[in-house]
């Protein structure tokens, strides 16, 4: 009777530390936390959705040479190097999803390698597709890549194709740069943000004047594509600093006197920062 009763204590003091070990012990199995902070974008996942590209320009050229975002011959030459889009309404975002990065592939054609190829977001489609289609309008450059080798003129010929896309992190190899508007003056200041690592696209840019020691921003406003302004109506004084925030991750990053006090429009200047 003694040894039933050790027996039974025995069974249900290991019964109360098999339990004791599922509520203390987290399953690694899921993390609500994890999944609210998953990233919009995901380079090495299988996330690929449909959309429709077309292509315009010259059969190996920039597309528009230029384009709605204010990116001008810079998108023909390192580090976008012709491998642009103009995008559909979506995708453009009235200028926001400027400097934002994709990978594309086809894979519907025989002419198709079926190999995807990184794009940036450059100018405007405003003629593709509906507000919720997804719609590249490549350069030729860019339309061309996607084919086997000697088979891009085959792919253009084709015109219009189905693809796959998916969002992914920009990575320029460089800082950020500030393209100053050659309208720019002492009361109005305007600039082409470009390279944004990350996101590619911005949220919020700000401006606070060196003299200013409260820690204030101003906050510049959308222009244009990738141009932002801020219009003050009373002498801006430099140097400048910017704050930069990204539209989908929310980060934040300074160039601290990027614009010197001596700053010219019409004049690029390079941060030492990127996010």
């Amino acid at each position: 009777m003694a040894l039933t009763l050790q027996r039974a204590l025995f069974d249900l003091l290991t019964l109360v530390a098999i339990l004791s070990v599922f509520l203390v012990v987290p399953s690694s199995c899921f993390n609500p936390k994890k999944l609210l902070n998953a990233s919009y974008y995901s380079p090495s996942g299988s996330d690929w959705s449909p959309a429709v590209a077309t292509w315009y320009g010259p059969s190996n050229g920039d597309g528009s040479e230029g384009g709605a975002c204010g990116y001008g011959n810079a998108v023909g030459q390192p580090p976008f190097s012709s491998l642009i889009s103009a995008g559909s309404p979506l995708l453009y975002d009235s200028g926001k999803g400027c400097g934002s990065c994709y990978e594309v592939k086809c894979t519907g054609n025989s002419a198709c390698s079926g190999n995807p190829v990184k794009v940036v977001i450059t100018d405007e489609c405003a003629g593709c597709g509906s507000d919720a289609q997804y719609h590249f309008d490549l350069s030729g450059s860019s339309f061309g890549a996607m084919a086997d080798s000697g088979q891009d003129e085959n792919l253009r010929n084709a015109g219009k194709i189905n693809i796959q896309h998916r969002r992914i992190e920009c990575n320029y190899g460089r800082s950020i740069a500030f393209h100053v508007d050659s309208g720019s003056n002492q009361e109005y200041f305007a600039a082409l943000v470009e390279f944004e690592d990350g996101d590619g696209d911005l949220a919020k840019v700000e401006l606070k004047e060196a003299h200013d020691d409260s820690n204030s921003w101003d906050s510049m406003q959308q222009s244009w594509g990738a141009v932002w302004k801020l219009d003050k109506g009373s002498p801006l004084k430099a140097p400048f600093s910017i704050r930069l925030t990204t539209l989908e991750s929310g980060k934040t990053i300074v160039a601290s006197n990027v614009i010197p006090a001596e700053w010219t429009p019409g004049q690029t200047y390079r941060s030492i920062v990127n996010f």
